[in-house]
């Protein structure tokens, strides 16, 4: 049970409430409420609050767990979450792949179905008695807009719109395996009360999205259904349930996958321990498991061989991370006797370092093994290769690009302002 502070904000389809006993979070608690047109159109749908708690609090639990920084803290009952406490920011941030909807309305000329590579980014400004016009980045930084002390311009809008992008490929990337085509996405942001930080806020659910079965329009899932209906009975609200059903009992897949994968670090030494635990350790970040064996490829070729034959008959898809230094021969053994990706990852030492490294870079025709020399970067190849066909991967790839992005937009800001 928790205790309910006051209501800070009610919306069409959700009511917030400050939570006295979790200092810095709220409650968001959902409505059985559909909306269309700015409430133009508005009826009860009995279960639609648990509908769309779920779908939120799984979508929101796939990008955290990715590494997408939200206000999203855990599920707390059918129809509610608790979340940080933000100020949010008035504007809807949209990411569309396909022309479809209102965008066909603005661009005249633009068929329904083509496709935006990148996705295309939009705006619009928070205002009901508008119709929520379409903004620009310039009018957003012009409004010089502060929340939680944390005043918009230049840097965060960039982080706003490099972070929309990244959320909805993911997601994106997420419904593929269900042979589902994310359309577009509608999301918002708010700036954290305590951290100061942006943050993905609100809610993502059916209402957020476009969501198309097979590629195909007519089987769409999302609100559309309901926008589309000419006459809202009670058997048309029904058919409108049964979709969203669909979508929630589906996005409970987002968070998991059916493809499996491993990294096997081959060490010619104990000596190399170290080395190896830190491939470990990055390969733990992408979700990836990682075993270390030792291995000379020298001193005990057939021992190498059935170490690789051992993996190889598990069906499982292995990374092979070869760490020898010195005369690598345990990389090209490696390369030349198996068809699962081989890496080398040697840990070179000072002073024979650079005529060591050529024992991995010069290898026999035929062998396709590359090196590199960081630990961190033999994981992100494993995590690379993995991510072709296992969406959490990916996810967690494409999530620390973005974090990257903006650490140095970040660190651009603030030594620019120290410079000032």
């Amino acid at each position: 049970e928790l205790k309910l502070g006051k209501k800070v904000n009610e919306g069409k389809t959700k009511e917030v409430y400050e939570l006295p006993d979790i200092p810095g979070c709220v409650l968001m608690q959902s409505k059985d409420q559909i909306t269309a047109g700015n409430a133009a159109r508005k009826d009860r749908m009995e279960g639609k609050a648990a509908i769309s708690n779920t779908t939120t609090s799984c979508v929101f639990q796939l990008l955290q767990e990715a590494g997408i920084k939200t206000a999203f803290v855990r599920k707390h009952s059918d129809t509610a979450f608790i979340a940080a406490h933000c100020e949010m920011i008035p504007i809807e941030w949209v990411c569309r792949r396909i022309a479809t909807g209102s965008f066909l309305k603005r661009n005249p000329g633009v068929k329904e179905g083509y496709k935006f590579y990148p996705p295309k980014i939009e705006m619009f400004f928070k205002d009901d008695a508008n119709n929520d016009p379409q903004w620009s980045e310039e009018q957003l930084i012009e409004a010089k807009f502060s929340f939680a002390g944390l005043t918009i311009g230049q840097t965060e809008v960039d982080i706003m719109a490099r972070s929309t992008q990244a959320i909805f490929e993911i997601l994106e990337k997420s419904w593929q395996p269900q042979n589902c085509t994310l359309v577009d996405l509608k999301i918002e942001f708010g700036v954290n009360i305590l951290t100061k930080e942006i943050v993905l806020a609100d809610v993502i659910d059916n209402d957020s999205w476009r969501l198309w079965p097979s590629g195909d329009r007519s089987q769409q899932k999302d609100k559309q259904s309901y926008r589309d209906l000419k006459e809202v009975t009670p058997e048309a609200l029904q058919m409108v349930k049964r979709n969203f059903e669909w979508v929630a009992e589906r996005v409970e897949l987002l968070l998991k996958t059916k493809s499996q994968g491993r990294v096997v670090v081959l060490m010619g030494s104990p000596s190399d321990l170290s080395h190896c635990e830190k491939i470990k350790k990055a390969c733990a970040t992408f979700g990836i498991p990682c075993e270390l064996r030792v291995t000379s490829a020298h001193k005990g070729p057939d021992e190498t061989l059935r170490i690789k034959a051992e993996y190889e008959g598990d069906g499982i898809p292995t990374v092979f991370v070869a760490v020898a230094g010195r005369s690598n021969g345990l990389g090209p053994v490696m390369s030349g006797n198996t068809a699962y990706p081989v890496v080398n990852c040697p840990p070179l030492s000072a002073d024979w370092g650079a005529q060591d490294v050529w024992s991995s870079l010069r290898l026999p025709s035929g062998l396709g093994c590359p090196t590199t020399l960081s630990p961190e970067g033999a994981a992100q190849f494993a995590a690379q290769i993995f991510g072709l066909n296992n969406h959490l991967v990916w996810a967690k790839l494409r999530s620390s690009m973005l974090n990257t992005w903006i650490s140095l937009k970040q660190a651009d800001k603030k030594l620019r302002e120290c410079t000032l």
